[in-house]
Order: structure tokens, then C-alpha cells, then sequence
């Protein structure tokens, strides 16, 4: 029999008040997009007012957060939680700080893996098994994405299926999710239509649903009539409580309360209807963007990380790429042009927004042409880190699926940090102050990105800085390019903690080294 809506509809303060002590949660979101904020800061509330609930197990996907006090910082509190399954923890520094001070048990696996987890507990299987994670932090024959004293449980395990090694990802009941739409329908059938993702809501309340949980949903309105079935993402079988959220706890993402190109169809969607920003400045950050826009195949499908990849779509707009390509974004969107900073997540004029698991299939099969990434650390044998240095604790995201399985990929980032300066004149490049920290060192704190497994693959990799460029080899990396003007023993052997592979080395293209043109 149909619930009625109204035997729905509650306050946030009631809707919590179902989750129990001990119970296991999980939410929705990326940033800040269908991040159930009006939810989840309830939960805080009911926490600091009774110190209840307390022991809980959180997962979710994506990183939820503003860096602040936002997202799923609303949940770090100590005795609140007992252990955290997290993608992302960067944007969540309150988590980070409990897992480093050993007060939570504390996991952290790939992005993609988590949201396709809800929908093997939905299903009622035993897990996730995949080749994402091999080789990497998240191997159990390194550290099996435990990131703390504390954390000893192996949630993750090696297979061997048809005579190969898969890793294991192990189903838990979900007692709660937290989730998020743009409204729900007379039958309680939720739609996302001013939502900049979908993200894995369904998968997440079918995972609840079926472990005997409950779905609590917030939205930002209630309809009157109810919606053309192809519209309702998830159906109202699914929900038990729904809270109809205040404006300023529903923002479309924590940086926009609601910008129309990230959920409404565009006029036109023909050649030239993609935005195009403005140039970037001639700095170390164009340079980049420049040399790693110079590897995108005609027509490929692509992912740009966060970060100093973002500077790629602007040189590709640049160059009038951007309509002989396409940007994809992990979260869903597909086309468009991915934003930047708290709306990362989110793409303007988007051709099409698919659910997360969906969009980590294709890529996890291997749909993406060309991937652009960070790089925090760079070893002698060409692994990255950008999950974990020193005590600062980011976490991969989507970066283990979406490295692990381009065809090409390149790792974007300067050669050293820390107070870095550069100057460009003449198509000269100068250090003017050289960074405190070296990026190329001999062993990365942790492995997000295999070098091993890659060379296995046959994966193209490049490694790109503002002053050389460097390629993936059998024996290690390899020195390809140098820029004009940049000194090769002072200014990058000198700066590296081993010495690549040398051979040809030859220029990098002028064109990197030339500023934006006008009207570009």
C-alpha cells in the first residue's frame, strides 16, 4: 500500500531522531551538490544538545564539505562516531583531525568503488569486487585503506577469480541514509531537477531499503500533482521520512545557491554553446594547462581533477577545442564545462547528468581517452601521492578509478611547492624564488597511483611541471623536455631527490610560453 505523503512529512529534528545509537549512515552529496546539509546539521544539533546519537559508522562517496564547517563536518564530533568509510576527506578537515588523533577507526577507499558498494548492498551481494585499488594504499598487501593505529578490521580483501586478482570490497547494512532531492511528488517520488548531480541517491536508498533501514530525504519543495514517471529518481516505496529544508540549508552547491547552467537545458546545444571563461595569466599554472592541453586526442572523452588540471578546459577553450572534445566531471555530468572550487562537482551546459555509479562503470571499463590529474608526490619509479603527506590527510576521491583506467593520462603540478615563484619574458622561463618542497622524491609517502600496474597496462603517462616534462618508462621516469631558459642541473636536477632517466631531451613547445591572445 502507497504511503501518503503527509504520513511523510516531518521536521529535520524528527526525521534524526530515527537514527540510533550505533547505527551505520550513509549520505549523499559531492562538495556541496545534493549534499543533505539541512540533515546533516540536525544531526549535529541533536548530538551536541543530548550527546546522542553516539557510536555511529559513516559512509559516503565524494568529499561533502566546504573545508569548514559545512557537509559531513557537521558529524565530527568525538563519541558521535566510531568509524568513518570516507572517498574523500579534504574538504572534511574535522574528520581528517579525528582519524589522525586516533579517535575513529578510519578507512579510505576510492571514490567510485564506495558508490557502486551501495549498489551491491542493495542487491544483497557480498561486496564489491574490482581491479580498482590493486597496487595501490588500498591493496591489502600495502596498507588496505586503513589510515590509523586505531583501524584494524580488513574491509578489503584479495580474490582470485578465472586466475586473476581482484580485491574484495566487503557489504555492510546501511540503518540509515541521508539523501537529497529537488522535491518530491504527492506519491513521494523524488526528483532532481535543479540538482547539479544525481549523484548515487538511488542506489543509496535501495541499499537501506533493503537492509532494513530507513531513508530520510530532504527537498526543497513539495508538488502538487505528481510527476511523468521518467522524471522521479527515486521512487517513493523507497523513502520514509521526508524534510522539507530551508533555502539556506539547500543551496545548489556551497558555492551557488542555484545557477541555471548546471541543471537547465540550454537553448542551444550546437557548436560554440559551451561557456567559455577567461584566459588564464601567464604563470606557472598556464604553462601547465598549456603542455597537457597539447596531449588531448581529437574527440576524446575526458576528465579534468580539481585543482591545477581545471586550467586545461580554459587553454582548450582557448584553442577551440572544448566542442571536439568532451569534459566529463565523476559526479555525472557529461559535456559542458566542468566548475571549479565549492561547485566542483557541478558542469555548465551539461549534455547529459547520469548517476555516479553509472559514470564510475564507464570509466572503471576504461571510457575515458585522456585524464589530467594532481600529483602531490612523484617517486623514482613514477608512483603518485595525493591522498596522504606527512600529517595532512586529503584522501583519493575518484583518483584511484579514474588514474588506474585512462588510456592516457597526464599528472599536472609544479616541481616543487611551497612559495614558488616564476616569471615568463620573451618565451624565457625564470625561477625567481624556488619552492621549500620537493615534489620528486625517491619514495611517495603513500601509493595512489601505481606505477607498476600501468607500465602492465600499457598506460601512456606524462608527468608535466611549469620547467620539465617527464614520461612513464620501463626503468622509471624519464626527462623529455626542458623549458627555455631553465638551468637542467641547478634548477631541476638539483631540485629532485633522484635522477630521471635522461636521454633526448628536447624543448617544450614555444606555445606554452606565450601569453593568451587577445580575444582568445
Amino acid at each position: 500500500m502507497t504511503v501518503p505523503l503527509a504520513a511523510k512529512l516531518c521536521s529535520a529534528r524528527e526525521a534524526i531522531e530515527l537514527v540510533a545509537d550505533g547505527a551505520t549512515i550513509a549520505t549523499s552529496g559531492f562538495v556541496g551538490a545534493a549534499h543533505p546539509e539541512a540533515l546533516t546539521a540536525a544531526l549535529e544539533r541533536r548530538f551536541l544538545d543530548s550527546g546522542r546519537p553516539e557510536g555511529l559508522t559513516l559512509i559516503y562517496a565524494a568529499g561533502q564539505g566546504d573545508g569548514k564547517t559545512r557537509g559531513l563536518n557537521h558529524l565530527a564530533h568525538a563519541g558521535m562516531l566510531r568509524r568513518v568509510i570516507g572517498g574523500h576527506w579534504g574538504l572534511c578537515p574535522a574528520l581528517g583531525a579525528l582519524a589522525l588523533d586516533n579517535q575513529i577507526e578510519a578507512y579510505n577507499f576510492p571514490q567510485g568503488v564506495i558508490c557502486q558498494l551501495f549498489r551491491d548492498i542493495a542487491a544483497g551481494r557480498p561486496g564489491c569486487i574490482t581491479h580498482v585499488g590493486l597496487g595501490t594504499y588500498v591493496d591489502p598487501l600495502q596498507d588496505g585503506g586503513r589510515l590509523n593505529q586505531r583501524t584494524t578490521e580488513p574491509l578489503v580483501e584479495p580474490v582470485v577469480l578465472g586466475s586473476k586478482t581482484y580485491l574484495w570490497y566487503k557489504s555492510l547494512p546501511i540503518d540509515v541514509a541521508l539523501i537529497r532531492a529537488t522535491a518530491a511528488d504527492p506519491r513521494g517520488g523524488l526528483v532532481m531537477d535543479d540538482e547539479a548531480i544525481i549523484g548515487e541517491v538511488l542506489a543509496m536508498a535501495q541499499a537501506a531499503r533493503n537492509s532494513g533501514g530507513v531513508v530520510i530525504a530532504q527537498v526543497a519543495r513539495l508538488l502538487e500533482a505528481p510527476v511523468r514517471p521518467q522524471r522521479v529518481v527515486v521512487p517513493g516505496i523507497l523513502v520514509d521520512r521526508i524534510v522539507l529544508a530551508d533555502a539556506d540549508e539547500h543551496q545548489q552547491t556551497f558555492a551557488e545557491p542555484y545557477n541555471p547552467c548546471y541543471a537547465e537545458a540550454p537553448i542551444d546545444q550546437g557548436p560554440g554553446s559551451t561557456p567559455l571563461p577567461g584566459p588564464l595569466p601567464m604563470d606557472e599554472r598556464r604553462i601547465i594547462a598549456c603542455r597537457a592541453a597539447d596531449e588531448l586526442p581529437e574527440g576524446a572523452v575526458i576528465n579534468l581533477g580539481i585543482g591545477m588540471p581545471e586550467g586545461i578546459a580554459r587553454i582548450a577553450a582557448e584553442r577551440g577545442l572544448l566542442d571536439r572534445a568532451t569534459l566529463t566531471v565523476e559526479s555525472g555530468p557529461i559535456g559542458g564545462m566542468p566548475a571549479g572550487g565549492l561547485s566542483f562537482g557541478a558542469s555548465a551546459l551539461p549534455h547529459a547528468i547520469i548517476d555516479q555509479p553509472a559514470q564510475f562503470d564507464f570509466y572503471d571499463g576504461g571510457g575515458l581517452d585522456f585524464a589530467a590529474l594532481g600529483a602531490a608526490q612523484i617517486d623514482r619509479d613514477g608512483n603518485v601521492n595525493v591522498s596522504r603527506v606527512g600529517s595532512r590527510f586529503v584522501g583519493v576521491g575518484g583518483f584511484v578509478n579514474i588514474a588506474q583506467n585512462a588510456r592516457r593520462l597526464v599528472f599536472c603540478g609544479t616541481l616543487t611547492a611551497g612559495g614558488l615563484s616564476v616569471e615568463v619574458a620573451g618565451g624565457q622561463l625564470s625561477v625567481r624564488t624556488e619552492g621549500r618542497v620537493r615534489k620528486f622524491i625517491r619514495e611517495v609517502d603513500q601509493v595512489s597511483f601505481s606505477a607498476a600496474r600501468a607500465r602492465h597496462k600499457g598506460q601512456r603517462v606524462l608527468y608535466v611541471t611549469e620547467r620539465a616534462v617527464f614520461q612513464l618508462v620501463r626503468g622509471g621516469i624519464e626527462l623529455i623536455e626542458l623549458a627555455p631558459g631553465i638551468d637542467l642541473k641547478r634548477e631541476v636536477l638539483a631540485q629532485m631527490e633522484f635522477t630521471p632517466i635522461i636521454n633526448h631531451v628536447r624543448p617544450m613547445p614555444p606555445s606554452c610560453f606565450e601569453p593568451a591572445k587577445a580575444g582568445g
